[in-house]
C-alpha cells in the first residue's frame, strides 16, 4: 500500500514522503492517527503543491536563520557563576543559562538547540554550537566569569 506521510514517522520516513507499507499498518494505524493519507493521483498532485509552498516558506526561514547566525557569531556572552578560589564553579553552566543570556541580547533560541562540547565546570572561555536549522549552525563564544 502506497501512502503519503503527513508527519515525520520514526523509522518510516519524513513528512511529505511517499512510502510503501503493509495495508493493515496504513489503514488501521497511520491513516486514523492522522500521520498519513492514501497515495492517490489527486493526493499526489496536492502533495506537489504543498511541497512547493513549504519550500518557499523554508527559504524565507533559512534567510532569517542565516541573519541570526551572523548576529550570534559576532557576540561574546558573559555568564556569571558562583565559584571557589581555585576557579571551579559550583554546579555547571547549562544550555538553559546560555539560551537565557542570548534572550537578554534579543535572540530567541530554544535551549535544545544549544549544544555544549563538554560539561562546563570551570571559569574561562568556551565555544558552543547553536543549531538554528538543519543547514544553519552558528558558533557562539562565551565566557564564564565569577559572580
Amino acid at each position: 500500500m502506497q501512502i503519503i506521510l503527513i508527519k515525520d514517522v520514526e523509522k518510516l520516513g519524513e513528512k511529505h514522503e511517499v512510502v510503501t507499507v503493509k495495508p493493515g499498518y496504513g489503514r488501521n494505524y497511520l491513516i486514523p492517527q492522522g500521520m498519513a493519507i492514501q497515495a492517490s493521483d489527486s493526493n499526489l498532485r496536492t502533495l506537489k503543491e504543498l511541497m512547493r509552498q513549504d519550500e518557499a516558506r523554508e527559504n524565507k526561514k533559512l534567510s532569517l536563520y542565516r541573519e541570526m547566525a551572523s548576529k550570534i557569531e559576532s557576540l561574546t556572552l558573559k555568564i556569571g557563576a558562583k565559584s571557589g578560589t581555585s576557579g571551579k564553579i559550583f554546579g555547571s553552566v547549562t544550555n538553559v543559562q546560555i539560551a537565557n543570556a542570548l534572550k537578554e541580547n534579543g535572540i530567541e533560541v530554544e535551549r535544545k538547540k544549544v549544544k555544549l562540547p563538554e560539561e562546563i565546570k570551570e571559569l574561562g572561555e568556551y565555544m558552543a554550537q547553536i543549531e538554528l536549522h538543519k543547514q544553519v549552525t552558528a558558533p557562539l563564544k562565551f565566557e564564564v566569569i565569577a559572580e
